[in-house]
């Protein structure tokens, strides 16, 4: 039986990720991924969410969004999302036209259909993975699912601190998997996207570090000095430095906060729940039906990890970090 997810009705922020079936490597091709990231584009402008950062890898991609309250929309700011996503000739955007010339409005009933596919973190993310897959099947000649499993969420407290280390996590996905040596050479994430100069990339950095009046490179400098830090030679990670990481956490050394985000954590994608503990134990108090009687605090630390500010739901002792 599949479990609900940890959601909010006010507006929150999630890292969704997704992997292809039998972890097969169906967007390897950068033909590929600039497809879903076009769709991942498109899909967030229509549902109204905003895309903070992401990283399409070559067999899943992570997603970090944030899904604000469902906004009174009038007839012609939704004749705009539904123009932009089905094209303004379609029989939705037409029909919305056609109401909106006669000087009457959107019927309620679709309306409500249309409402009702927006804002929410879910819908979001399966009718993307549905028109990929669809899309992806057609071109290549290929039947049955793509998808390995239905997408993997976190819910992550919207504070600028909680939201840039994960943030960071994401962008450096194809460090941790020997892509790159810094995420900027890597055009399928966020923070590559934002460096090219792409508005949207640049808003979703925005959203955390802030602008502070002065100019998005600034936003952007700032962020990647968390990214890839300073080494001790002043140069991003290297395959060496990646293996000497690896070399002290399975001898149970210290790591720092640099550090440790060259390794898979599973709390960010499997905790359920992510933020400072006062966040977490809100959620563990909204959704206390779900756990047992024994459990009496929901929060949890990140075990031998530096993020002394985060704690997460779930308590992952088997390969929380590899």
């Amino acid at each position: 039986m599949r479990k609900p997810r940890f959601k909010s009705a006010s507006t929150a922020v999630y890292h969704c990720m997704s992997r292809i079936v039998a972890g097969e490597f169906l967007l390897e091709s950068g033909s590929v991924k600039e497809r879903l990231q076009r769709m991942m584009r498109r899909q967030a402008a229509f549902c109204g969410v905003q895309i903070i950062t992401y990283s399409l890898m070559s067999n899943h991609f992570h997603i970090l969004t944030r899904v604000p309250v469902q906004p009174e929309l009038s007839d012609g700011e939704l004749l705009e999302r539904v123009a932009d996503f089905y094209g303004r000739k379609s029989p939705r955007a037409l029909g919305i036209t056609e109401a909106i010339a006669v000087g009457g409005a959107v019927r309620e009933q679709e309306r409500a259909r249309l409402l009702k596919r927006m804002n929410d973190v879910s819908v979001f993310m399966k009718e993307l993975k549905h028109r990929f897959s669809v899309w992806y099947n057609r071109s290549h000649d290929r039947f049955g699912t793509l998808w390995a499993e239905r997408f993997r969420s976190v819910l992550v407290e919207d504070k600028p601190e909680v939201v840039r280390t994960v943030a960071a996590y994401i962008d450096l996905n194809p460090v941790r998997a020997g892509l790159v040596a810094d995420p900027l050479d890597y055009r399928f994430c966020g923070y590559a996207e934002a460096a090219a100069g792409n508005q949207l990339a640049i808003n979703g950095i925005e959203s955390f570090e802030g602008t502070e009046g002065g100019d998005w490179r600034d936003v952007l400098g700032k962020y990647g000095a968390m990214l890839f830090c300073k080494t001790g030679t002043g140069e991003p990670a290297g395959t060496r430095e990646l293996e000497e990481i690896r070399r002290i956490w399975k001898t149970k050394g210290k790591l720092s906060r640099y550090q440790s985000l060259r390794l898979h954590i599973r709390y960010f994608t499997d905790g359920a729940v992510l933020g400072s503990e006062l966040f977490v134990e809100e959620q563990f108090e909204k959704f206390r039906g779900r756990f047992g009687p024994k459990r009496k605090t929901g929060a949890r630390t990140l075990r031998r990890l530096p993020f002394q500010e985060l704690r997460t739901m779930r308590a992952l002792r088997v390969f929380a970090v590899e």
